[in-house]
Order: structure tokens, then C-alpha cells, then sequence
């Protein structure tokens, strides 16, 4: 199963699994894919259907299964959802923004702002959990803001944050610098051996 949830997000979110290699821990490297995959889904839903209304109805069943996963039963033959159901288990996640995304996923069909805390930093914040525990919210916040400046198109204001994340992940450990470093990615056009070694540059130096 974690094969095939790797394979995922390795097609669709290529960054972050690049990003998701520097784990060393193959558990906690599949903890982060789980995470992952959970936000490939919802993002693909609008690819999937053509009405925004189809398109809700998808992101409430999604909101339903919150449910049972945070009852710690998992929708049986549902890969994604029975991963998932186990990291929150064992993570003691928050419902909180697993609910604010598909919330904001909603919005987005509907042609709303993006959310930038709910898209970007409340994930990485979660993120960073499954890597080190508790306590290091803030210290992301503008890393997540960053990354998500940057999958919006906004590449100088993403730019223009650079200093203030990196001076506040001076505080972070070191083990969960994996589940930021991708924020480091801010040319969408950049060929992939350039992204590669950006990222391998960034894991190393523990800067974006």
C-alpha cells in the first residue's frame, strides 16, 4: 500500500516527494507520503468531475470520512483513507486542518482566494509534526507562505520571504527539515536537475 501511495505523489506532487527522500526514516517517510496523498486527492477532484457541484459533493464525502478516520475507523479498501486513519492515530493529529483544506478546496472551485494557510502552512505544520512531534508551528509559517506564494505565481513575494523563513527555521530541528525544503522550489519553470540539486543544496544547508 505505501508503494502505491508513493507512486502518487511522485507523479503528481514531484517536489515534495523529491522533498520527502532526505527522511531517513522509511516510517516516517511513509507517514509523510500518507499526508501527502491525502492532498493529491482532494486537489484532484476538479480534474475529475466538470460541475462545481460534483466537485462539492466529492470534498463532503471527504469531510464525512473525517469522521470515522478520527474515531480511528478507516473506510475499508480505501488506501489513502485507512493510511491516513493510522498516522492520525498514532500522531494524535488535529481534525482542525484536515477540515480547513477540504473547506479551502471548496472555495477554490467556487473561484475564491486561495487560503494560503489553510493550502500551504497548515499541511506543512502537520508536516513537520509527523517528522518531530508538537511545538514547532510557528517556526513554518512563513516557509509555508512562501511555498504557497510560489505555486501561486506570486515568485516575488515568495522571494521577498525568503530571509524572515529561513531566520525563523533556525529554530527548527534538523530532522524535520525535509517537510519544508521544498519551499526552497520557487521557479516553476526551472528544468528538474536544477530542482534536484536545489533541494539537495537546501537539505544540506537547512535554508530555503
Amino acid at each position: 500500500m505505501d508503494e502505491d501511495l508513493d507512486a502518487l505523489v511522485r507523479r503528481v506532487d514531484p517536489d515534495r516527494w523529491m522533498s520527502s527522500r532526505f527522511v531517513a526514516d522509511a516510517a516516517a517517510r511513509a507517514d509523510l507520503i500518507t499526508l501527502y496523498a491525502f492532498e493529491a486527492e482532494l486537489l484532484a477532484i476538479p480534474t475529475r468531475v466538470t460541475e462545481p457541484m460534483l466537485a462539492e459533493m466529492r470534498y463532503a464525502w471527504w469531510r464525512e470520512q473525517l469522521d470515522g478516520m478520527f474515531a480511528g475507523v478507516a473506510r475499508t479498501g480505501h488506501p489513502v483513507l485507512e493510511a491516513l486513519t493510522d498516522v492520525v492515530t498514532r500522531h494524535g493529529l488535529d481534525r482542525a486542518p484536515l477540515e480547513a483544506l477540504i473547506e479551502a478546496h471548496v472555495d477554490r472551485i467556487h473561484d475564491a482566494p486561495h487560503d494560503l494557510d489553510a493550502f500551504y502552512v497548515a499541511p506543512m505544520q502537520t508536516a513537520v509534526q509527523l517528522l518531530v512531534g508538537p511545538g514547532h508551528e510557528a517556526a513554518v509559517v512563513e516557509a509555508g507562505r512562501m511555498w504557497g506564494l510560489a505555486q501561486t505565481g506570486q515568485t516575488q513575494a515568495a522571494r521577498a520571504l525568503r530571509t524572515g523563513a529561513n531566520r525563523n527555521l533556525k529554530t527548527l530541528p534538523v530532522a524535520a527539515f525535509p517537510a519544508v525544503a521544498h519551499a526552497t522550489l520557487i521557479r516553476p519553470d526551472a528544468p528538474e536537475p536544477f530542482r534536484r540539486l536545489r533541494l539537495v543544496w537546501s537539505s544540506l544547508t537547512g535554508r530555503l
